[in-house]
């Protein structure tokens, strides 16, 4: 059950996801605080996506503990807005599904 009001909510699940940029994201999950819906989890990078990142990225990755965050329930997403908005590191965008 969703604690954010519908009017809030700007489309029907399953229209718009969330996407991270594991380039910026430190995995302190303030996304998945506020996020009404349940779409984020915030764990230990997979081993592919590691290996795409940059040096620094890895090295800035490592420094936080190595985690952070994905988006099992993406297809929840209402576009509420509000893990971008609580992103310290803007990391989050929100895009249409494809």
């Amino acid at each position: 059950m969703s604690n954010t009001p519908a009017s809030a909510c700007k489309q029907a699940p399953g229209v718009i996801v969330p996407v991270v940029n594991f380039n910026r994201c430190e995995g302190k999950a303030d996304c998945a605080v506020v996020c009404p819906e349940n779409v984020f989890d915030i764990r230990r990078i997979d081993t592919a996506d590691y290996q795409r990142l940059g040096t620094m990225q890895k090295f800035k990755l490592r420094v936080h503990g190595m985690k952070v965050a994905y988006t099992p329930n993406a297809d929840a997403c209402r576009a509420c807005g509000l893990c971008v908005s609580a992103c310290p590191e803007r990391a989050i965008t929100l895009a249409r599904m494809s």
